[in-house]
């Protein structure tokens, strides 16, 4: 039941606001999500650490929201229950504040332009060779053995090897980097917070070695930008920029690959249907991203005043964010389909996972060029790959905005002498 907006007569009894967000909630997101859109696309939600907003799981009505004018990132009409909340990681100060995911025009624009460059379809594509390479050489490391955790030694570090290559990061922080982004993104607590400045000290430190010896990477080019003093970078979004890109470069890719992985391994069918035709793996990337987004629920969008969103009155200052792996399932699929089964023949899926409007993922295409390389190698070097034991239910990420699974234990015939030939 939804409250009516106002002046539209008598309102139904107000219900009190759902829980989400719970460890029990995430791992029993779909069927969680599948309840809550039978009763509504949008619905008054707290989090466990006592957070009130709104939350989106529809389809329809979380692409309105993402494109609303009246919902913008700038946290500050609600700047007094935020940071009670403990949500300090929005604010300019923190080292997260101040970069394009929490801004809004005109200085999203200014700032994402200034990352764009580095994520062109282009620029892209041409790094599939050294994707590839990396992916081959995971694997390599595993192959003998028979067994891994394909998270621990394949679908995390991917991620990070590509990102920390793109900008400039050695590999010597490369494990730091990884570790405290995970704390970072966790629901706010003093671990989440430790994380948060954690991160910022060691971005700082690689930002003042890139100063030093600069390359031909993207950090660099941003220190560049910021030290010809001509207004376009300031030090501190300097620092939020290159947080948000490894923070959000690597984390969304991580659980792009775990959950695809996770979700072939439970439907070997369709696993076999890619290794016969890959020719259907750009597609099946798509259907993928649809079936379990990889970031469950956006950062919140905060009204800029009154606004009617579904039939539910968002006061000023309300937080609205979207399920993003609810819209995935509520996105309708050709007719006859069932937006519940995973069916990599389907065409042209639709999905929201990598958000909508004008915050949508920079790094799209490079995300996609990974899920596809990482599973084509994947699957062509393990076909009989497989949970090491099937009655083993996944542990999914307990708390937080991301959606993936904390580890994926499997079983493969092992390869004398590493890769077969």
């Amino acid at each position: 039941m939804t409250a009516q907006p106002s002046g539209a007569g008598s309102s139904p009894r107000r219900e009190p606001p759902l829980l989400v967000g719970t460890p029990d909630f995430k791992a029993e997101a779909h069927a969680r999500y599948a309840e809550l859109r039978a009763r509504g696309p949008i619905h008054r939600i707290r989090r466990p650490d006592g957070f009130r907003g709104w939350m989106v799981v529809g389809y329809d009505l979380a692409r309105e929201a993402l494109t609303h004018p009246k919902l913008g990132k700038d946290p500050e009409p609600a700047a007094e229950r935020l940071r009670a909340a403990g949500y300090h990681i929005l604010f300019p100060g923190t080292g997260f504040g101040g970069n394009m995911l929490t801004s809004d025009p005109p200085e999203h624009g200014r700032l994402r332009r200034l990352a764009a460059s580095a994520f062109t379809p282009r620029r892209t594509e041409a790094m599939a060779p050294r994707i590839t390479e990396i992916a081959t050489g995971l694997l390599d490391a595993v192959a003998p053995l028979g067994e891994a955790d394909m998270v621990e030694s394949y679908t995390g570090p991917l991620p990070m090897a590509v990102i920390c290559e793109l900008l400039g990061i050695a590999e010597e922080h490369r494990a730091d980097v990884r570790r405290l982004t995970r704390t970072a993104l966790r629901d706010p607590s003093d671990e989440q917070r430790e994380g948060l400045r954690g991160l910022n000290a060691l971005l700082g430190e690689i930002l003042r070695e890139r100063r030093l010896r600069p390359g031909p990477d993207l950090l660099s080019g941003l220190i560049a930008v910021h030290d010809e003093q001509d207004g376009r970078l300031s030090e501190e979004e300097l620092l939020g920029t290159a947080v948000l890109l490894v923070v959000a470069g690597h984390e969304t890719t991580v659980n792009l690959l775990g959950n695809a992985v996770l979700a072939l391994l439970d439907h070997p069918e369709q696993a076999r249907l890619l290794r016969e035709r890959p020719e259907l793996l750009p597609g099946a990337v798509e259907e993928l991203l649809r079936f379990d987004a990889p970031v469950e629920t956006t950062p919140s969008r905060f009204a800029t005043e009154e606004i009617v969103l579904g039939g539910q009155v968002i006061p000023r200052g309300g937080a609205v964010t979207v399920a993003l792996t609810s819209a995935g399932r509520d996105a309708g699929v050709e007719e006859g389909g069932d937006p519940d089964v995973l069916d990599v023949t389907r065409r042209s899926p639709r999905h929201l996972a990598f958000g909508h409007g004008i915050h949508h993922c920079l790094g799209a295409p490079l995300g996609r060029l990974e899920g596809l390389i990482a599973l084509r190698v994947l699957l062509e070097r393990f076909p009989d790959l497989r949970w090491a034991d099937p009655g083993t239910a996944p542990q999914w990420i307990p708390d937080g905005i991301t959606r993936g699974p904390v580890s994926l234990p499997v079983r493969f015939t092992p390869e004398e002498g590493g890769r077969q030939r």
